[in-house]
């Protein structure tokens, strides 16, 4: 047996037949490379392809092969062409460990089996694959021409494997020497094939049919339908019809609304299908019937009980809490259902829109809510008109189908933010919803039909109350919630905020543990508001940074303490420093603001340079505040003398600065402090950092009352002001103040600014 050696090439995955061609593709660093090349100068270009090459089962058959093209291509890589030739045996592989080195083969050929009646077999073969080909038509029918003329039969099967059969099952063919037994292979794949692809065929044919029989069914149904139709027979509408008019016989509502039902169902029953007006009527009809007319729930009457669970679920908001029960207590001796208008105003976050919410539930009232921030048009409140395309009720009416009573708690949020333009005022529309006198005949501009809106307990909320629009003003009852002390946070993060968020976050209410210490100082150095809104995010965030390591490293613990120490791991660097002041300055004065937040501190800077005696303003300031500079300077210099003020100093140029221009700042309330300033750049007079003042001046010199001293006397707790200079208009509100502004702040009332420049040379 003659024995010969040849380079080798392995294909993983890829089967190469004898009489068949393939193409392969290497990179400039593909150690194909070296076989190619060795093939070529030492083999005559002949090559050995083996498929399925592992450690582990070394193959035994491989394909004498031919390289027939061997061309660079301009990216460096070669591509070749490989023709299979014949089978031959592999003795033993030469250089099978060593990869850096092309891999080569000792080889034999087989022995030539003879084969009976081979033209037989071979015109049985060609003619089962015609008839293959002709019933698979996914099968392409050239190979026909190439087998035909083909008179081995070895060559015949190597030849049509690849185009007939399934590509997982080549090797099989390759490692088959015998061409009977190839043959067999070969005619039992075909028959398993046609087999499979009639069970295919067969399968579709009947899915087809189920499809044509059930779409014929439709179509049938259809046209018997439409011939009832026409027969007077069958008629969706009519069922609908009988269907609409059950209900309005079983609705419980005014008669004049039960008229009107019958009315637009007569109507509904007339029109045509086709007509646009026909949904249109139906559409109104549905809306009638799906009003709360007469459903009310029946109010918690146990006043102590509602008290008790306004008193869990908010701290503190005494005067909203005793108006609820008031208006309870009312309800019960007078049976009179006409309802409060209730507007809750205050600063962001201090719980007005939570605290409708837990009215409501405290009363055993559905609750629907409706924010009005931003609204433009009017027909947002009052509907649109149902000649309008696409018309629908408005808000109002809306939010009653979905209280599904005639007595919910009904909060309209924002009051303060509706805009209005030339074409539309909204507030003025909520007029008549907001007057108990005539909000019994509410009529929206769709609905088109009374809707009495008294037993509605109406809340509203606003962050300014200037922004109220006067007659809407008028028709509300006005409660002021302002801002929380630091003590009042303490107590509401302690006992309601907190258990309720390490419980919402998958945790024993006791497993976290924050003492209040702790709390104080993420109050005091992590937040600066009016409320608890940024409190509640940031042990939010301290508790959910806990539960992430927790599940991350699959903690086993019962409890953790949250000490001051690990504050700024969980919440990042402190964002304010408490009762952090500057040291007292010459030109420099506290002055107090009400802004959205709550009551804060407003530095006022004066400097002077020389000049022509112009004023300059600076910080954003309005026109209300910048008309009171004007004022403070005016009345200094036609009082000079009793401030020891040398009148030569009103020739420089006078410039008032207040800090954080970004803001915008307005309002009269700063002029005792801007004439403080202006006094105190002037004649060198340090005023304390630790006094502030707020009040109105006049040209006299005279101080006026200001609004939101509340507010500005807790913003000026939380910055650390000792004393307040306040107008003497005010010092009946300070009873209203918390105990703990009171306890800490020294206030002093004055009636004129040279009360407030004596004083001031007393306060330490």
């Amino acid at each position: 047996m003659k024995k010969y050696n040849l380079p080798v090439i392995l294909l993983n995955g890829i089967v190469l037949l004898p009489q068949n061609t393939l193409k392969l593709e290497f990179d400039s660093k593909n150690i194909a490379n070296n076989v190619i090349d060795m093939a070529t100068l030492f083999h005559d270009n002949y090559i050995l392809v083996v498929s399925k090459y592992n450690s582990n089962n070394i193959p035994k058959i491989g394909v004498l092969s031919k390289i027939e093209n061997n061309i660079v291509l301009p990216n460096g890589n070669t591509r070749i062409d490989i023709k299979g030739i014949r089978r031959v045996k592999i003795i033993e592989f030469l250089n099978l460990n060593k990869m850096e080195e092309p891999l080569e083969s000792i080889v034999s050929e087989l022995d030539v089996e003879k084969v009976e009646n081979e033209p037989i077999i071979i015109n049985k073969l060609i003619k089962e694959i015609k008839n293959y080909i002709k019933n698979v038509p996914y099968i392409s029918n050239s190979i026909i021409t190439i087998i035909e003329k083909e008179s081995s039969l070895s060559k015949l099967t190597d030849i049509v494997v690849p185009a007939l059969i399934n590509k997982e099952k080549l090797l099989l063919y390759l490692n088959e020497i015998s061409t009977i037994k190839r043959s067999e292979m070969l005619l039992k794949d075909i028959y398993l094939e046609k087999e499979m692809f009639q069970i295919e065929r067969n399968l579709d044919m009947k899915i087809k049919k189920e499809m044509d029989e059930t779409q014929k069914e439709f179509l049938l149904k259809e046209k018997i339908k439409l011939l009832k139709e026409e027969l007077g027979e069958y008629s969706n509408k009519d069922a609908e019809i009988a269907n609409l008019k059950q209900k309005i016989d079983k609705i419980d509502c005014p008669k004049k609304i039960k008229q009107r039902l019958n009315y637009e169902l007569k109507r509904y029953e007339n029109s045509l299908s086709s007509s646009p007006e026909t949904n249109t009527i139906r559409d109104y009809i549905e809306w009638l019937l799906n009003l709360p007319w007469n459903v009310f729930t029946e109010d918690n009457k146990n006043l102590k009980n509602v008290r008790q669970n306004l008193d869990e679920s908010h701290y503190g908001l005494e005067e909203v809490k005793q108006r609820i029960i008031e208006y309870l207590a009312v309800k019960q001796m007078s049976k009179n259902n006409n309802s409060p208008i209730i507007c809750l105003v205050g600063p962001p976050g201090v719980g007005k829109t939570s605290l409708a919410f837990s009215i409501a539930k405290a009363l055993n009232k559905n609750f629907v809510k409706i924010s009005v921030n931003g609204i433009k048009d009017e027909s947002e409140i009052l509907g649109h008109r149902k000649t309008y395309i696409g018309a629908s009720p408005g808000r109002i009416i809306s939010s009653l189908k979905k209280a599904k009573s005639s007595n919910p708690l009904f909060l309209i949020d924002e009051i303060d933010k509706m805009s209005y333009d030339y074409k539309s005022d909204p507030a003025s529309s909520l007029l008549c919803v907001l007057d108990s006198e005539q909000n019994k005949y509410f009529s929206d501009n769709y609905i088109e039909e009374d809707f009495d809106l008294s037993h509605v307990l109406f809340i509203l909320t606003a962050n300014y109350i200037e922004n109220i629009p006067e007659p809407l003003k008028d028709r509300l009852e006005i409660i002021d919630i302002s801002g929380y002390t630091e003590f009042e946070k303490l107590d509401i993060a302690s006992k309601h905020l907190l258990p309720k968020i390490i419980e919402e976050n998958g945790l024993n209410s006791n497993f976290i543990n924050i003492s209040n210490d702790v709390i104080l100082k993420i109050i005091r150095n992590y937040t600066k508001e009016a409320g608890v809104r940024e409190l509640k995010r940031q042990l939010d965030k301290i508790v959910r940074k806990i539960v992430t390591q927790i599940v991350v490293n699959n903690l086993k613990i019962n409890k953790i303490n949250v000490t001051s120490q690990v504050l700024e791991k969980y919440l990042g660097k402190e964002k304010y420093k408490f009762n952090y002041k500057d040291k007292s300055q010459v030109g420099v004065v506290n002055g107090l603001a009400y802004t959205t937040y709550g009551g804060d501190t407003l530095p006022i800077e004066v400097n002077y340079f020389k000049g022509k005696g112009n004023l300059i303003l600076t910080g954003s300031l309005g026109e209300v505040m910048k008309e009171s500079a004007s004022i403070a300077l005016s009345y200094l210099k036609s009082n000079y003398s009793f401030y020891n003020i040398d009148f030569n100093m009103f020739s420089n140029d006078i410039h008032i600065h207040v800090p954080e221009g970004a803001i915008k700042k307005d309002g009269p309330s700063a002029g005792v402090a801007l004439t403080l300033a202006i006094l105190s750049a002037l004649t060198k007079i340090k005023i304390p950092n630790t006094i502030a003042l707020t009040g109105e001046i006049t040209l006299r010199g005279h101080v006026l009352a200001i609004g939101g001293l509340k507010e500005k006397a807790i913003g000026a707790l939380r910055n650390g002001i000792k004393t307040i200079i306040i107008p003497d208009d005010n010092f009946k509100e300070l009873a209203e103040l918390p105990d703990e502004v009171k306890k800490n702040i020294n206030f002093i009332k004055v009636k004129d600014f040279k009360t407030v420049y004596e004083r001031i040379k007393n306060v330490e």
